[in-house]
């Protein structure tokens, strides 16, 4: 099994185990949120909804940005995986701005003189059980990512730390609101509006990381000098320059000049930087994109 199907199959099978967990989820906290009268654990429940909506959105483009290169796409199918990410972090925002909503519009209503209900304790264990779940989720996830170096599972692992904060929000309110009374039930919309600008701040940061990979941003003056100084490090390199990097999903591109001795012959110029290429795969992923000029030295100092 190649190195792109194993992580495709950990990805797959990480994602689906997250769809499941957040499917059965929604549904108990909507339950929860219904029979419970608590509107902070109807918004958690939305936001469930969301988590599962995303992880059919991984699983496809997963599928999708572990296709082969061909024709029309010489570097592989990597940006399906950051457009993904961008949906991610578009859906998060959505489901930030109904909480946020949700909960002002409660708020207001209060104002206004229209009471609202005191949440029972069925919300109140659902909101514990909910953060105890979501946190794993987040957790297995992230490990995940790290392992298979997505960013898409990652973006999707903060997915589920966001439905764990919103619970952890929910729970706040939904305890005040449960145990001081009808008079602080007011806590409980709060308590959601707090929460959305948590998923709002994590939205952001996913949002930014996927138009800068769009847009083609580098992996960094630290990445490009460890470049330079892995390939001056192998015999026969005299410097290297115009260091030009990238990332395509979850593969890294690089493209480079080398300078080499005048007198090298074409095949021991071609050895030489095919031990610049092994040691590159080997310290940014063996599916790495390698672009290497070879230049004589003597261009140097021109």
């Amino acid at each position: 099994m190649t190195h792109s199907s194993q992580r495709i199959e950990q990805a797959n099978a990480v994602t689906i185990q997250g769809l499941v967990i957040n499917s059965v989820l929604c549904a108990l906290k909507f339950l929860a949120g219904v029979m419970g009268r608590s509107s902070a654990m109807v918004a958690d429940a939305v936001h469930s909804l969301s988590d599962s909506l995303t992880d059919i959105v991984v699983l496809a483009s997963v599928r999708l940005s572990g296709r082969p290169a061909d024709k029309d796409h010489a570097y592989g199918h990597g940006r399906f995986e950051t457009l993904a990410t961008l949906l991610i972090a578009l859906a998060l925002a959505a489901v930030g701005a109904k909480i946020l909503y949700s909960g002002v519009l409660s708020v207001i209503h209060l104002t206004e003189g229209m009471p609202i209900a005191r949440p029972h304790a069925i919300a109140l264990i659902m909101a514990g059980i909910s953060i105890v779940v979501k946190e794993w989720l987040y957790r297995y996830t992230l490990r995940a990512a790290k392992l298979t170096d997505s960013r898409l599972l990652e973006a999707n692992a903060w997915h589920h730390r966001s439905d764990a904060m919103s619970s952890i929000g929910t729970l706040l309110g939904i305890s005040g609101a449960y145990f001081l009374g009808n008079k602080w039930t007011v806590l409980d919309p709060l308590a959601a509006i707090v929460v959305s600008f948590f998923i709002f701040q994590a939205a952001w940061q996913i949002f930014k990381d996927s138009i800068s990979e769009l847009l083609e941003q580098s992996l960094g003056e630290q990445a490009e000098e460890e470049i330079a100084l892995l390939c001056k490090n192998i015999p026969g390199v005299q410097g290297a320059h115009d260091i030009k990097t990238r990332k395509i999903g979850s593969r890294c591109a690089i493209e480079m000049h080398a300078y080499l001795a005048d007198d090298l012959t074409l095949l021991a110029a071609h050895s030489i930087t095919e031990q610049m290429e092994e040691q590159l795969l080997k310290r940014f992923g063996p599916e790495t994109f390698v672009t290497i000029h070879p230049e004589p030295v003597s261009l140097k100092h021109k």
